[in-house]
């Protein structure tokens, strides 16, 4: 079974499985180990270094065990799909949707507490929505362009006749997690968490321009949404972002939806106003998410199918 083939499977059983509850999911395998090793690196006195040793050892590690797992085909196809969150993320877009349908915004403020960072206590109906949709937007490049972006360049290489597409994939995952975890610019992790987060910078840096560059502005023009825009807000607003990737992603989803990012939002207790990505054209309605769920579905196809032509392509000329 060739590779395109089997990349194939493990992204229709992402949409058809998501990420159900009764599964234990790799990523959290992840989360526990880098958990571990932070208890026992963190109290040494140079933060930097054993920050680098606790990235070195879990991608190590992460990398070690997916190329066991790939030995067999089909332990690879399960692993790869667990890679992907295209299901997972939209499928947590539509249950806001529904509480919000519902009139229960307390409800649909407490479970986007568990999507992002920021204060969600005092949101209404508006800032709920943008929460909703900015994560699907900024999480449509490392929950599923870059995870992807990874298989097939990881496709390429073998070792000992076993693809390295899952231990790519995988490794990718545990990148973007532990910048999740310790990328964060505070005093307790500006240091320690400081070459994680510029780790994540550099894996992300191709995946985030093609996602925004290329394969949303080809989805919105499929769902007949302004992909000029698109295109043109992607081009004006990618920098506008804290992070040098997550901007690229989100601004082609704001300029294609014709709604603006950013602005005031409320982190631990205080506002920050941040860059705004896009045009403030109208306000926010529950519509939104549904048309993000939407671009969010017809990108991840779009880059399937870029990819892997991609891939056979190169493979014909080498």
């Amino acid at each position: 079974m060739i590779f395109a083939t089997r990349y194939f499977i493990a992204y229709v059983l992402d949409l058809i499985l998501g990420d159900p509850e009764f599964f234990y999911h790799p990523v959290r395998v992840i989360g526990k180990l880098i958990s571990f090793l932070e208890k026992k690196l963190y109290n040494f006195k140079n933060k930097k270094l054993t920050g680098g040793i606790l990235v070195f050892l879990v991608l190590t590690i992460t990398f070690g065990v997916s190329y066991v797992l790939a030995i067999s085909k089909i332990t690879e196809i399960f692993f790869l799909y667990t890679t992907l969150a295209t299901k997972c993320l939209a499928d947590e877009g539509k249950k806001i949707y529904e509480i919000l349908k519902s009139n229960d915004i307390e409800r649909a403020k407490r479970e986007v507490s568990y999507l992002v960072s920021r204060d969600t206590g005092k949101m209404d109906e508006q800032q709920v929505i943008r929460s909703v949709v900015e994560t699907i937007a900024e999480n449509s490049v490392d929950g599923v362009i870059a995870p992807m972006f990874f298989a097939i360049v990881g496709s390429f290489f073998t070792y000992n006749d076993i693809s390295l597409a899952l231990p790519f994939a995988m490794t990718y995952k545990a990148i973007n997690t532990i910048d999740s975890m310790l990328g964060y610019k505070n005093e307790k992790y500006i240091d320690f968490g400081m070459i994680g987060a510029k780790v994540d910078d550099v894996a992300n840096f191709l995946p985030a321009r093609i996602a925004g560059g290329v394969i949303i502005p080809i989805g919105a023009f499929i769902l007949r949404m302004d992909y000029k825009n698109a295109w043109r807000i992607f081009l004006r607003d990618r920098l506008n972002h804290g992070s040098p990737n997550s901007g690229h992603g989100e601004a082609a989803f704001a300029g294609a939806l014709g709604l603006q990012f950013g602005g005031k939002t409320s982190y631990f207790g205080k506002i920050y106003d941040k860059p705004t990505i896009g045009d403030k054209k109208r306000d926010f309605i529950l519509d939104d998410i549904k048309n993000a769920r939407k671009l969010l579905y017809i990108s991840s196809g779009i880059g399937l199918i870029v990819f892997l032509i991609l891939s056979q392509l190169i493979k014909v000329v080498l």
